[in-house]
């Protein structure tokens, strides 16, 4: 009992010794810039001050945000910052129920010029279900805002996140390098308008692995100027599938290169793996692209080339797709299909798709070997093809 005292002493100044340290070593818990996790009080100049924080740390930080549903607006955490962040999040960010309370926001999340920052864990909750009624009610809505969108930055993580209920895209990554998006889960009812899991463009490096998709649209979208993006074990449906496009809709416009896709499974989707293009005039392209290992479980339109698309004919009739679409490779694509066609090429009449390769596809339609059609479409066939091959 005579050392009790001491023992007393010394406990105390080593929790106040690791106290300084962690704030030395830039931990920032929202709560303690006053967010609360009540689901009514608006956190989001809490947030921000937490960022501001961080972003002046000369040493690696980290803001946590605790269990509990923080609500915060339309939010921009702008860089560039003096090291890296990481986002811990072990609770719920939930957006405003209102959906003209984010205004004109281009996202409902966005990180802008940042480098090395790492979102990890936790949910985001968009509250998009009275979007999706003005939507569809044919009323005037405001533009609809993706939940988190990554503006111009380099070296980003984004691990174990769960998004649900985005009133448009979940996540959106624009002009970025070096980016891995990992065990991320997209999720919302799959009539809702345009809730795209997740979108690339203008960026380059970047990996989506291990992520279950099921959204409204598109589980993966990719628009111009991708680069080296490499996508593998994805669950992908409901949804419209993984989809290259739709591209060629400017005349100048950055092509696409070095895309793959490996070891995922497709269920119950609209699409299976599709390259869309507009019907117009373009000076984009398509190249060097690979799907490779995909089970398809009763996916309709299994895959697709598209460059005749035109929504309601505006825009582009009797024109024809500028975009080139060439060394495309299908690699053991096998399952069922839901519509009696699993393959359809409909390439430019101007610009024919070119090197396309068809290797081992087995793809049924009630049992039977799916059909398939191509138009202006060359290339090369081997291995087990069910549909059969009709490239030139």
């Amino acid at each position: 009992m005579a050392n009790f005292p001491f023992f007393s002493i010394h406990f105390c100044l080593l929790l106040i010794t690791l106290f300084f340290q962690a704030s030395s070593a830039g931990n920032y818990n929202v709560i303690s810039f006053g967010a609360k996790g009540d689901e009514r009080t608006d956190s989001t100049v809490s947030f921000l001050k937490a960022w501001a924080s961080a972003c002046t740390s000369p040493k690696p930080s980290t803001i946590y945000v605790p269990k509990g549903r923080f609500l915060i607006k339309g939010i921009v955490f702008k860089g560039p910052c003096k090291n890296q962040i990481t986002f811990q999040i072990d609770g719920t960010v939930v957006a405003p129920s209102d959906y003209r309370a984010l205004g004109n926001s281009d996202s409902w999340i966005l990180f802008s010029k940042v480098n090395k920052v790492s979102v990890v864990g936790g949910t985001l909750d968009g509250k998009g279900a009275s979007y999706w009624a003005c939507k569809t009610s044919g009323k005037n809505c405001p533009v609809g805002v993706p939940s988190m969108t990554f503006n111009w930055a380099n070296n980003i993580v984004i691990s174990g996140l769960t998004s649900i209920n985005s009133r448009q895209t979940h996540l959106v990554i624009n002009g970025c390098n070096n980016v891995v998006v990992r065990n991320v889960k997209a999720i919302a009812p799959d009539q809702s308008p345009n809730t795209d899991g997740i979108h690339v463009q203008t960026s380059k490096g970047v990996t989506i692995i291990g992520c279950t998709l099921q959204t409204g649209d598109d589980c993966v979208s990719i628009g111009p100027g991708t680069y080296n993006l490499f996508m593998t074990n994805l669950k992908c449906g409901p949804g419209h599938g993984v989809s290259i496009g739709s591209l060629g809709k400017e005349l100048k416009e950055d092509g696409v290169q070095n895309i793959s896709l490996k070891n995922s499974v497709f269920s119950g989707s609209d699409n299976g793996i599709r390259i869309k293009s507009w019907a117009r005039p373009s000076k984009g392209f398509v190249r060097n692209i690979v799907f490779d290992n995909i089970v398809m479980d009763n996916v309709e339109n299994p895959i697709v080339i598209d460059q005749n698309y035109c929504p309601d004919n505006k825009g582009c009739p009797r024109q024809n797709s500028g975009i080139r679409i060439s060394k495309v490779t299908y690699r053991n694509i096998r399952g069922t299909s839901a519509t009696p066609e699993a393959v359809s090429f409909d390439c430019s009449i101007t610009n024919p798709c070119t090197d396309i390769k068809l290797q081992d596809i087995k793809l049924l339609y009630k049992n039977k070997a799916a059909s398939s059609s191509c138009r202006n479409v060359r290339g090369s066939s081997t291995g087990i093809l069910m549909p059969r091959s009709c490239m030139l």
